[in-house]
């Protein structure tokens, strides 16, 4: 049963709004409810990963420094939650939001709860093993969002991102995920950096 009230549902949606959203919108919420559609037995506590989901770019400001947005969009998951979820999944919820910001796994999280924080994760950098168009338009979508930076810093920031995927041993945590996605990845991401002449 959803954990997602009818007020935070509004409130979410009206945050992921924004006109300054141009990828971290309604809709990338949206491709990850329908990843976990398609992918729900697979995963252990799909309701606490559909909160997840609908909190983890809640709060979402292009020019906050390191984790803030994390941070504040995890804090906001507590906030709302604790009063319909057990204290355990919110604090599930709450891990997993703010490993958005390296989308490295929580540690101490045991067997089922580490296996849906992976595919969680997972999910959110489902995009970077999207087909070439696809993934060009998110890319477009996240340079948006930072127009305020200079070509100059952009180039060296996104470089810097993309390059901390490409350097692990493997982009997806999950063997669902690496399965689907990985090949296509990682093709994605030198592709992008070829364009960034870096």
């Amino acid at each position: 049963m959803t954990l997602i009230t009818p007020a935070s549902r509004e409130e979410l949606v009206a945050l992921y709004s924004s006109p300054t959203r141009h990828y971290h919108s309604l809709n990338h919420v949206t491709a990850l409810l329908a990843l976990l559609s398609t992918h729900r037995q697979h995963f252990v506590d799909p309701d606490a990963v559909e909160a997840a989901i609908w909190f983890h770019d809640a709060i979402y400001d292009a020019r906050a420094k390191g984790p803030c947005n994390e941070l504040q969009s995890a804090n906001l998951a507590v906030s709302r939650l604790s009063g319909t979820a057990e204290p355990k999944r919110v604090a599930w919820i709450r891990e997993v939001i703010e490993a958005t910001a390296t989308h490295k796994l929580p540690e101490g999280l045991d067997g089922p709860e580490e296996a849906d924080a992976a595919l969680f994760l997972d999910m959110d950098l489902s995009i970077l093993g999207a087909g070439e168009t696809e993934f060009d338009e998110y890319e477009a979508a996240v340079r948006k969002e930072y127009d305020f930076v200079s070509d100059e810093a952009w180039r060296t920031g996104r470089a810097a991102v993309l390059k901390t995927f490409l350097e692990r041993e493997r982009v997806y945590h999950s063997e669902l995920f690496r399965g689907l996605y990985e090949e296509v990845a990682r093709r994605n991401l030198r592709r992008s950096l070829e364009r960034l002449g870096l």
